[in-house]
């Protein structure tokens, strides 16, 4: 009715009053793009906080393994508690947002996660520890394709956006450096719970700057919640990490491997089948209609396979191998973690030069050298000697998230753009998964440490190259 009123008000105004309310004043333009930019800084908040607790995290395995007891498997959990339960919920989280409106969903987002670190930190013991970190990633999953969808919604211009979402992943850069160096310090002086501790006043920044700043979006109210498919996710995604995990630790020939699997089988197939004959489903395969869409978000999988795999991998190498201290790990990943940062400005820069898929491949390849180097690694290998290598790998995961994310982005109408957030997120939350799972299992044997990681590298550079073959030689010319 409002908005009735105000399109009503422009006929009945005299001419003069029309043409001031027509062109706005340059002050009302400024209050516009400033608030434009707070929103961005809110988004970047929201996704910093998601990515803060990737390395903080990664950093106190050690730490956390000495406090609560239990080997590799117990720390894969974790990690994989987070990211099952944000690719599990982020299609439903974006759903939600175009439903009930970005702004709501993504504060309740924000207030969860915040309160998620809070019962992360005073956990008693690991089973807490791993619920708590579940309640963190169904925040996390709201989080980030809601953020999405408000930058999609506060820039318009395709450029403009292009630019946003560098400067976005840029915020969430900052995170991913700042997070070993302050998780490393954090652990030595206070202990591994302050890690969680740091996102309460993340959180309630970011809460104030949306309420604020940032504009609602158009709703669907007519959309719904399709629960039978996202029992079916949970359960396959769940299942299958499951499965994988636990390979490693008690061999792939064991019962509950084998039925942890085929139930992963039966789950994923219903999960298709559920969601090709849903009215509204949470996955609607028709996006994958789009070629740059569904290639965009196979090439999300692929890569974070790959680079967060090796993340869990190294914090382990660096602590359990080369027995540096939460601290000195925390050191070593800076220079690769900072690396993204300044690749993430300069990606729109080369993708507006040579174009977004060129960019993607160009950024794959880079990644994968760089695992192709590091296959010399052994115990005791001096730092100084793969850190090069190191930043190679993160260099390239910078130089193609911005150009994959707005690709995506654009390649489906705006009204869908939520949705289309949560698929990209989902299908790369989903290779996190896989990634620290395949990884985690490959090393978790007794002496099997340099001999499984060697082969995480081999299966990184291969992975990565897949994902610059699909995006090279299948993606639209013109894209």
């Amino acid at each position: 009715m409002a908005a009735f009123t105000r399109q009503t008000s422009r006929w009945i105004m005299p001419a003069k009053s029309f043409e001031l309310y027509a062109l706005p004043k340059a002050g009302n333009a400024r209050r516009t793009q400033a608030a434009s930019s707070l929103t961005l800084a809110a988004m970047s908040l929201g996704y910093g906080v998601v990515q803060l607790d990737v390395t903080i995290v990664n950093t106190a395995l050690d730490a956390m393994g000495k406090t609560l007891g239990g080997g590799v498997a117990e720390l894969q959990w974790v990690v994989s508690a987070y990211t099952i339960a944000f690719a599990a919920f982020i299609l439903t989280a974006g759903a939600l947002g175009d439903r009930i409106g970005a702004k709501r969903i993504f504060m309740a987002g924000f207030a969860i996660f915040t309160a998620a670190s809070l019962a992360c930190a005073l956990s008693p013991n690991a089973v807490v520890l791993i619920g708590a970190r579940l309640v963190q990633g169904l925040a996390a999953a709201i989080l980030v394709p809601n953020s999405l969808a408000l930058l999609n919604h506060a820039y318009t211009d395709d450029r403009q956006r292009g630019r946003a979402v560098a400067a976005w992943a840029a915020g969430a850069s900052l995170a991913l450096t700042a997070g070993p160096f302050v998780g490393g310090g954090l652990i030595t002086l206070v202990g591994w719970r302050a890690i969680f501790l740091v996102n309460l006043p993340i959180g309630l920044t970011g809460l104030w700057l949306t309420w604020r700043y940032t504009d609602e979006t158009m709703r669907a109210p007519s959309r719904e919640i399709d629960l039978p498919g996202q029992l079916a996710a949970i359960g396959t995604l769940g299942a299958l990490a499951g499965a994988i995990i636990e390979g490693g630790a008690v061999g792939w020939g064991h019962p509950a491997v084998i039925a942890a699997f085929a139930a992963a089988g039966i789950l994923g197939g219903l999960f298709v089948w559920q969601e090709s004959r849903a009215a509204q489903p949470m996955l609607p395969l028709s996006l994958f209609s789009h070629r740059l869409f569904a290639l965009t978000a196979l090439v999300g999988l692929l890569v974070n396979v790959a680079i967060y795999g090796l993340i869990f991998v190294l914090s382990l190498y660096f602590q359990r191998i080369n027995g540096l201290s939460a601290w000195w790990t925390g050191l070593a990943f800076v220079p690769m973690m900072g690396a993204v940062l300044p690749v993430n400005l300069l990606a729109p820069r080369v993708a507006e030069r040579i174009g977004p898929c060129p960019t993607i491949v160009v950024g794959a390849c880079i990644s994968a050298l760089g695992c192709l180097g590091l296959l010399w690694i052994g115990a005791g290998t001096r730092y100084w000697s793969i850190c090069a290598q190191l930043i190679a790998i993160s260099g390239g995961l910078g130089l193609l998230v911005p150009p994959l994310t707005s690709t995506l982005l654009g390649s489906v109408e705006k009204a869908r753009s939520g949705i289309a957030a949560g698929v990209l997120n989902a299908t790369r939350q989903t290779g996190s998964v896989l990634g620290v799972a395949l990884f985690g299992s490959l090393v978790a044997g007794e002496g099997a440490f340099m001999a499984g990681l060697h082969l995480s590298l081999v299966i990184s550079a291969a992975v990565l190259l897949l994902a610059a073959t699909v995006i090279g030689l299948c993606a639209p010319s013109r894209a």
